[in-house]
């Protein structure tokens, strides 16, 4: 039997402008007023936002979503704030481009590149769900927002607390890439580099949450914070023309994002937004911190932690909180879930690139490896509409990639030493194609 545990409810004018209502457990069905909250007191399970879809039929269609603002709150009816004016630094709306190049490459005749690596205002996905999770937590009283972190999500918590006027402390390991620490400090949070991995400075965090009552956007706020990448599956439905696409490949980290765009799938289809239609769910991760993949492998329903080892550290958690949901939506859309190891990665992160422009990160390269690998082996149709999601820029990594790529020909000022040099590039040029046509 469902129980409701005390909070502070809604107010009646709240909820006739919501589409939210509560909070409930994905385990035991426990409900719980949307307050910062994100463990059942019963089961232990995790927490989500659930909706009134029959409420959100009645209000939203596909026109008064295309009047919104081009940015996430087009879709504020399905995001859990009750803020007519939501923190909007423009994110979002971000391309969705069809990868032509890259698609011959791989024989995939309708690919497409959901470009989050040119998202505003940190360029990753995290500012998704930072803008859901920080006007909730103005909502709910707080005045200091954290944290913890691989680096993207420190970078849009501190960009978005700036701007939103909160006092913002984050928590990162200390091993972290030199783009992402510079691109938090900037916005002058106080930062904590820990000598951990990310799953130690987590568990730090669920106890700095506990003793001094900050709002942790991926702790205390986390059920608010995760609905923030259902906008990667209402814009690619959008940008589709309205109608779902025939199989994704998503990175997986904690497993939130991948389980995230499914529920964002759903839930066009269930207000009637879009035709329903089987969307098969694939999965990327780093060999180097694959509990996910290891499990799908294996035939497990469970996910067994494993200490991280590679250059992909935004992806890069070993004890992935949305495993287990991951694992099974996957299963149940006929998907697979991969892993690409290291050298994999950086040659995904070049063929992105050098096929479409886009330059991505680890994750990103980790995604483009595993397609990759889906499109070789046969396990994806060549002929469908794939969507591949790009999360994060690769400015912000460039360590993982400087030792790859090649250095700038020296020459001076003369047309001579142009010349000599240009027929040294083109030499080099036919050797490479050489090593790769053997």
């Amino acid at each position: 039997m469902t129980q409701t545990l005390s909070a502070r409810p809604l107010s009646t004018a709240d909820s006739q402008k919501l589409g939210f209502s509560n909070l409930r457990c994905r385990e035991c069905g426990a409900e719980y007023e949307p307050v910062a909250k994100h463990v059942c007191e019963l089961c232990f399970g995790p927490l989500e936002v659930a909706y009134d879809y029959d409420w959100l039929k009645r209000t939203v269609t596909r026109q008064s979503i295309q009047q919104g603002p081009h940015s996430i709150w087009r879709y504020r009816p399905f995001l859990p704030v009750t803020s007519e004016r939501p923190i909007d630094v423009g994110t979002g709306m971000t391309p969705l481009v069809k990868a032509e190049r890259l698609g011959r490459r791989l024989g995939l005749k309708n690919l497409y590149i959901k470009n989050d690596a040119v998202n505003m205002p940190t360029l990753s996905f995290k500012d998704r769900v930072v803008s859901v999770a920080l006007t909730r937590a103005k909502e709910l009283g707080f005045t200091t927002v954290s944290c913890a972190s691989t680096g993207n999500l420190a970078n849009s918590t501190a960009a978005i607390a700036a701007h939103a006027g909160l006092e913002c402390t984050i928590f990162i390991p200390a091993d972290l890439e030199a783009g992402k620490v510079l691109g938090s400090l900037i916005y002058n949070p106080t930062v904590m580099a820990v000598e951990g991995n990310y799953d130690q400075v987590n568990r730090l965090c669920s106890e700095v949450a506990d003793r001094y009552g900050w709002g942790f956007v991926n702790i205390n706020l986390r059920p608010y914070y995760s609905e923030g990448s259902k906008t990667l599956a209402y814009e690619v439905a959008e940008q589709l023309g309205w109608q779902l696409p025939d199989q994704v490949v998503i990175p997986l980290a904690s497993g939130s994002q991948y389980t995230k765009i499914y529920k964002g799938f759903q839930e066009f289809v269930k207000v009637g937004l879009v035709a329903d239609k089987p969307v098969t769910f694939n999965g990327a991760q780093a060999e180097g911190c694959s509990p996910i993949a290891q499990a799908f492998r294996e035939g497990r329903d469970f996910v067994t932690p494993v200490k991280p080892n590679t250059i992909a550290k935004s992806i890069a958690i070993g004890n992935p909180a949305d495993g287990i949901y991951a694992l099974d939506i996957a299963r149940k859309t006929g998907g697979q879930i991969q892993a690409a190891t290291d050298p994999e990665i950086v040659a995904g992160i070049k063929l992105l690139a050098e096929t479409e422009g886009i330059f991505t990160e680890t994750a990103g390269g980790t995604t483009i490896a595993v397609l990759k690998q889906l499109a070789e082996s046969g396990q994806i149709d060549p002929e469908a509409v794939t969507v591949a999601y790009i999360t994060g820029n690769g400015l912000k990594t460039q360590e993982a990639i400087q030792p790859h790529v090649g250095h700038p020909l020296l020459i001076s000022p003369k047309i001579e030493s142009f010349e000599q040099a240009l027929e040294r590039a083109r030499t080099l040029e036919r050797l490479d194609w050489q090593e790769v046509s053997v």
